[in-house]
């Protein structure tokens, strides 16, 4: 396969600095490096300095930092999407955008090809490349992992050091991380035994909950239309108010997640999580939802989660079909407007209150206190209806 210009998606990591280099020597192709900023805090100068460096011909870093938590955080959000009942999803979010932004460059730069620094084991190359292939049809899709002969992190060290190319990774620390304003992951190495526990050194964007403040902090989240605006009345941009957020809720141990999944490729692996701000966001998000959202239409939108977090999980962001559902859980999420108190305590994430001005919860209706709205003997003749059937198939089957 002959390919004159390769754009890759760049990190400065390991496998992509590797990957500069090894698409040189085996395509003897331009290869142009790509990073998205999606708020991994690294230095977007020294990222890009290191791959011109490393033999990128140009270097593109890109702030897509509102663009993620905007476009792809809470439309996610606003589904509650949860994969397998604990991952917020925070590594598969990413991955779209960086896709699309990657073909964008590569359609501007007329490259050949598109490459990507995903292992042959993992769901990001699944990601990766069913983003690209719906954004861009007739893309050549180069994936190291699965052609070179570079078969461990080890075997990559020993490249680097052969050919130069500084790698922040050590056999002192074997573990992956991926980082993004929504979260930190961490894979691999030590941490590939499931009954191990994670070093406390490893975390990043929060504290233990033994090592969180004795004295618990309480906060308010104001949302629009399903989406959060504001904390404590001051009104943020979506990238400024998801950082703020990790900052407060990772002071109290909040956003841990330590779990065995099942990937899309069929084997399962242990990962570890750390979502501070997105796990504050779940459960505000569902309180203002509480006594915005009409019941059924609640319950609908709830039978959704797990198709729509699976198809996040598995890289069908571009899919018809997720779009389709994205339309319906917008629709629903109109209303879904008002303020919650939350109190922030060791990892604990406690709802305290909500209001809205569109809640459609009637004190009035609810109290056990004497009341004219609703005859409590109506409730004789609904109970007898719904026990219509039941009666019926005791009285057949005994």
């Amino acid at each position: 396969m002959k390919i004159n210009k390769v754009v890759v998606a760049y990190s400065g990591g390991l496998d992509t600095s590797v990957i500069i280099k090894w698409l040189k020597e085996t395509y003897n192709s331009e290869v142009i490096a790509f990073c998205a900023d999606l708020g991994q805090e690294d230095d977007g100068q020294a990222v890009r300095k290191k791959a011109l460096a490393t033999g990128a011909s140009k270097a593109y870093v890109v702030d897509l930092r509102e663009e993620f938590v905007k476009d792809y955080v809470f439309p996610m959000l606003r589904a509650n999407a949860v994969y397998e009942g604990t991952y917020l999803l925070g590594t598969s979010i990413a991955r779209p955008l960086i896709s699309k932004k990657q073909i964008e460059i590569a359609t501007k730069e007329k490259a050949d090809a598109v490459s990507h620094g995903a292992t042959g084991k993992g769901n990001d190359q699944v990601r990766f490349e069913l983003s690209y292939y719906a954004l861009k049809p007739d893309i050549k899709v180069i994936a190291p992992w699965r052609e070179w002969d570079l078969d461990s992190r080890e075997s990559l060290i020993k490249y680097a050091k052969k050919h130069g190319i500084a790698v922040p990774v050590t056999k002192a620390k074997p573990y992956s991380m991926d980082r993004n304003l929504f979260h930190i992951s961490y894979e691999g190495g030590i941490l590939e035994d499931p009954w191990a526990e994670p070093p406390e050194n490893m975390f990043t964007l929060s504290v233990s909950p033994e090592k969180a403040p004795a004295k618990a902090l309480s906060l308010e989240i104001g949302y629009r239309d399903g989406n959060p605006v504001s904390i404590d009345g001051k009104k943020m941009s979506p990238a400024n108010l998801l950082k703020k957020l990790n900052t407060i809720a990772g002071k109290h141990g909040i956003g841990r997640m330590d779990l065995v999944e099942n990937r899309f490729v069929g084997m399962k692996a242990r990962g570890v999580y750390e979502t501070p701000g997105g796990t504050v966001l779940h459960s505000a998000h569902r309180a203002v939802e509480s006594i915005t959202m009409d019941r059924e239409l609640l319950h609908l939108r709830d039978s959704l989660i797990p198709k729509y977090a699976e198809l996040v999980y598995y890289g069908f962001w571009f899919s018809p079909e997720r779009q389709a559902l994205q339309s319906l859980i917008d629709e629903a999420q109109k209303g879904v407007t008002g303020t919650v108190r939350l109190k922030l305590y060791k990892g604990n994430c406690i709802v305290t209150g909500r209001k809205s001005p569109k809640s459609l919860y009637s004190q009035e209706l609810a109290t056990f206190e004497s009341e004219k709205v609703y005859d409590q003997k109506d409730a004789e003749g609904f109970i007898k209806l719904n026990a219509l059937r039941l009666k019926v198939h005791k009285l057949k089957n005994g």
